[in-house]
């Protein structure tokens, strides 16, 4: 599932000092089930892979039995931060695992709240968050 943070309206604010609030491992949070969590080998903090056949992202664990078992959630508004060497996004950005498809032809809005995606703890190379960086023309 994907909702709306707590901390920002979107991806407003997502840059900000607000973001150490809220962000694990400096990633946008995946609200995990502990029982989902445990045969994973994943614990609070630990970075997260999440994915699908439409893309994958970078998240930091919060485990919680605030979520249902068998679902888990990243908060919508994450600035895209694509690896070019692997396709992931490095800061936990959904939007890659959604479908972008419209509620009908009449309404056109987004349905893309939810997703099905497998997770696993994160073993590879910590990759450095690039999407909050200056451009280099400025």
């Amino acid at each position: 599932m994907t909702s709306h943070a707590a901390h920002r309206l979107h991806s407003q604010l997502n840059y900000a000092e607000l973001r150490k609030e809220y962000a694990i491992a400096d990633r946008e949070p995946i609200s995990i089930h502990p029982e989902d969590a445990k045969p994973r080998g994943i614990k609070q903090g630990d970075l997260v892979r999440a994915y699908n056949h439409r893309g994958q992202v970078l998240v930091g664990a919060y485990i919680t039995d605030g979520i249902k078992q068998g679902s888990v959630c990243i908060h919508e508004g994450a600035w895209p931060d694509l690896d070019p060497a692997t396709g992931i996004c490095k800061n936990g950005g959904c939007n890659v695992l959604t479908g972008d498809i419209p509620t009908s032809r009449l309404a056109n809005g987004c349905a893309g709240n939810s997703s099905v995606v497998k997770i696993e703890k994160y073993t590879g190379p910590v990759l450095s968050l690039t999407a909050f960086d200056e451009p280099a023309i400025v």
